[in-house]
C-alpha cells in the first residue's frame, strides 16, 4: 500500500481554496443573508453548528461554482461540507490521470457509482459539472433516492449523467446495483464512520463544544450537518463497512476498475490494509487529504495492472491536462 508523504492541503482545482465569498454568495442567495453575521475576527461567516445556516451556504455554493438550478433536502438529511466532498472528487480525477498520460479523462465515457448517494447528491453534481462524468448513485434509503431524483429531473446537469438506484439489501453494497453487463471507472463512498448513534452523538458533542457551542454533556445536540442512521452510523463503523466492501468488490472486480472509499479513522488503515492483501488487490493507494485542521483520507484499489487500466482509459478521447 503506498502514502504520499507530502502535507495535505486543499486541491489546486478545488474552487474553494480561497474561503466563501459571502457578498457573492448572498447575491446568488438572498436568504442567506439572514444566516451571515460578523465573526470574531471581523470577518463574515456562519454558525457552522446551525443546520440551517449550513443549508443555505450549501445551497448557495451548489448555485454559483456548480451550475445548479435547483437544490433542497429534507431536515435531517445528510448535508455535508462541499469543499471536502470536492477535494475527494479532484484527487479521484489526479487517480485515472497517472494511468492516461497525466491528463484527467473527462466527459460521460467516465461512469462513477456513488454508494451512499444521499438526499443532497452532493458527488455527482461536482463530478458532472467539474468533469463531465456520468454517474449512478445508490441508497438504502427510499427518501433519499426519491429527493435524488428530484434534484435529478430538476436540473440540467444531471439529467442525462446521473441515475439514482434504491439499494433494498441492507446488507449488500455493490450487489443488486452493478448489473452483469455494466462497467464503472470509479466507484466512491463517504461511509458510515461510527459504530453507533451514541458513538456519532458523542462526536458530535466534541465538535460543538470546540465551537463554543455546547456548554454541558446534558444539553440538547443538533448535528449541524444532519445525517440518518445509515449516513451516519452503522454495526461495526466504517471498519466493518469497508471490509465487506472490499470482500465483496471481489466479485466485481473485472467491472469496475477503481473502488474507492473515505476513511475518516486512521486506526482503521490496519484493518483496510489487511483485507486488501487478503483480496489480492493488484495495486493499492491511501491518498491523504485536508481542509483546514481536519486531516481525511481514502482508499484505493484495483484488480487491473497498469498496463490494462491503461488500454481501458485510452479509449476515452475526451480529456485534460493535470
Amino acid at each position: 500500500m503506498q502514502t504520499s508523504l507530502k502535507k495535505p492541503q486543499l486541491h489546486c482545482r478545488n474552487k474553494h481554496q480561497d474561503g466563501y465569498d459571502f457578498a457573492k454568495l448572498i447575491n446568488i442567495l438572498p436568504e442567506l443573508s439572514h444566516y451571515v453575521n460578523q465573526n470574531l475576527y471581523g470577518n463574515l461567516s456562519i454558525d457552522f453548528a446551525d443546520p440551517m445556516a449550513v443549508k443555505m451556504l450549501n445551497k448557495a455554493l451548489l448555485f454559483s461554482y456548480y451550475q445548479v438550478s435547483y437544490w433542497d433536502i429534507p431536515d435531517g438529511y445528510l448535508c455535508p461540507p462541499i469543499p471536502g466532498r470536492a477535494d475527494y472528487i479532484h484527487h479521484l480525477a489526479d487517480l485515472l490521470a497517472r494511468d492516461n498520460q497525466n491528463h484527467v479523462p473527462t466527459g460521460k465515457q467516465i461512469h462513477v457509482l456513488d454508494i451512499g448517494v444521499g438526499a443532497n447528491v452532493i458527488y455527482p453534481i461536482i463530478g458532472c459539472a467539474e468533469y463531465g462524468w456520468s454517474f449512478v448513485g445508490s441508497d438504502i434509503n427510499p427518501v433519499a433516492i426519491k429527493v435524488a431524483s428530484l434534484i435529478t429531473q430538476a436540473n440540467a446537469l444531471l439529467k442525462s449523467t446521473l441515475r439514482c438506484r434504491l439499494q433494498k439489501d441492507y446488507k449488500a453494497i455493490f450487489r443488486h446495483i452493478i448489473k452483469p453487463n455494466e462497467f464503472y471507472t470509479l466507484t466512491l463512498c463517504n461511509p458510515p464512520f461510527h459504530a453507533s448513534a451514541q458513538d456519532a452523538l458523542a462526536s458530535t458533542q466534541t465538535k460543538l463544544k470546540k465551537l463554543g457551542k455546547l456548554t454541558h454533556s446534558t444539553q440538547k445536540t443538533v448535528l449541524n450537518f444532519g445525517g440518518q442512521h445509515a449516513e451516519l452510523w452503522c454495526q461495526g463503523g466504517e471498519s466493518a463497512f469497508i471490509s465487506n466492501m472490499i470482500n465483496e468488490s471481489i466479485q466485481y472486480k473485472t467491472q469496475c476498475l477503481w473502488f474507492t472509499s473515505l476513511v475518516s479513522k486512521k486506526e482503521t488503515l490496519s484493518v483496510i490494509n489487511k483485507k486488501l492483501k487478503q483480496a489480492n488487490v493488484v495495486e493499492s493507494h491511501i491518498v491523504p487529504m485536508a481542509q483546514g485542521q481536519k486531516i481525511s483520507r481514502f482508499v484505493a484499489w484495483t484488480f487491473f495492472n497498469q498496463h490494462e487500466r491503461q488500454q481501458l482509459l485510452s479509449k476515452n478521447t475526451s480529456k485534460i491536462e493535470v
